[in-house]
């Protein structure tokens, strides 16, 4: 009877550590691990020189001496160096009238390039990949992109795919973000992110300068990654995500409107970039700071702004108005090794770096992808 007793005053304890087991399981599954990635660099001959993208400039029709001028300032001040890398019918001179087998031939290198080596590197077999997310903003077909892969590599029947078009330069965290997502649901998964751009049905052939930008500034590239949330595979990975924040800025006019695909006077469809871009950019990675901040930030770095701010904001309220003393500014390099920007383009660049005071040592990795590889999209923040 004693025994008896003893038991049932032990199982509240017992039940208080069976949920502390299954709540610390549950989290220690969670996790996101990155355990390698491809790049995707074509062919030497495939490179885009400035001499050559003269050329190219001079031989599309629709261009006056006007444009011409504009495109070639754009492109010696623009910070892309000699050894970008474009699309294959820009070479054969075809890109005033590309074929839809040309967009699928481009994604289909891309394909092949990136996923055989990643697979072939980390000896996993596709038939193991539970996950697969493809994201190609400017490029919609039938069958989907993300169908042309499990066919071409022979995928399980249950993989669980998704394709994901129009999510522009930011596709790449947005796959990762619903990776991370359905990792928090399953446990032991290995997911598959194929993140690049298809430029071969996009280049812009009229004389609109606003959408003659982007032949300037976009260029070929792309990324494999896999990821898992498998803890006995955490020792093998290259990082762990620690944290991811979304800021969506679409309601803004202003936002919504620097990147647009539409057609100019003439009917010639096209990328718009906006003079708005480096404003709208900036913007939306101050309020991704604000909400992350707090989470990779040391204790001492916050106080340390809140009490300058709440000074600042005292001292002006005492004189009746601002005295013209500039605002606090957070140092975030307390808390961040490295900074990633994304390669939109060199003002992209000057003005991030600008409102958030990093030195030129802090923006030179992003300073060099883009003279190396240029705008690769979606795929820049892993070149």
């Amino acid at each position: 009877m004693l025994f008896f007793l003893t038991i049932l005053s032990f199982l509240p304890l017992l039940y208080i550590l069976y949920i502390l087991h299954s709540f610390l399981e549950r989290k220690k599954h969670q996790k996101c691990y990155l355990l390698d990635y491809q790049l995707y660099k074509p062919s030497d001959d495939r490179k885009l020189p400035t001499e050559f993208c003269g050329d190219v400039i001079k031989r599309a029709k629709n261009l006056g001496l006007n444009e011409y001028k504009f495109l070639l300032k754009a492109i010696v001040s623009s910070g892309i160096g000699e050894e970008t890398y474009a699309p294959k019918m820009v070479f054969e001179g075809r890109e005033e009238n590309p074929t839809y087998q040309d967009a699928i031939v481009e994604m289909e290198e891309l394909f092949e390039y990136t996923i055989g080596r990643l697979l072939k590197r980390t000896g996993i077999s596709p038939s193991e990949i539970d996950i697969l997310v493809v994201n190609i903003s400017m490029l919609a077909c039938m069958p989907s992109l993300s169908s042309r892969i499990v066919n071409m590599y022979k995928m399980r029947d249950d993989v669980k795919t998704y394709n994901l078009c129009g999510m522009g330069c930011s596709a790449s965290l947005v796959s990762l973000n619903l990776v991370e997502s359905i990792f928090k649901s399953k446990k032991n998964q290995l997911a598959m992110v194929v993140t690049s751009e298809s430029l071969t049905p996009n280049w812009y052939t009229g004389n609109d300068k606003s959408m003659i930008l982007s032949n300037c500034l976009f260029r070929t590239g792309g990324c494999a990654m896999i990821l898992t949330n498998n803890p006995s595979l955490s020792h093998k990975c290259m990082l762990k995500l620690n944290c991811l924040v979304r800021t969506h800025h679409g309601a803004k006019d202003e936002s919504y409107g620097c990147c647009i695909e539409t057609e100019d006077d003439q009917g010639r469809v096209g990328f718009h970039l906006g003079k708005s871009l480096p404003k709208a950019a900036t913007r939306a990675f101050v309020d991704n700071l604000k909400v992350i901040a707090p989470k990779i930030l040391p204790i001492r770095e916050l106080l340390r702004f809140g009490i300058l701010s709440v000074t600042l904001k005292i001292l002006s309220k005492g004189k009746g108005k601002s005295s013209g003393s500039s605002r606090p500014v957070i140092n975030f390099k307390a808390g961040v090794d490295h900074f990633c920007l994304h390669t939109g383009g060199k003002a992209v660049i000057d003005t991030v770096a600008q409102n958030l005071d990093l030195s030129e040592y802090d923006v030179e990795p992003a300073r060099m992808t883009l003279h190396r590889f240029g705008n690769t999209s979606a795929s820049s923040v892993w070149f």
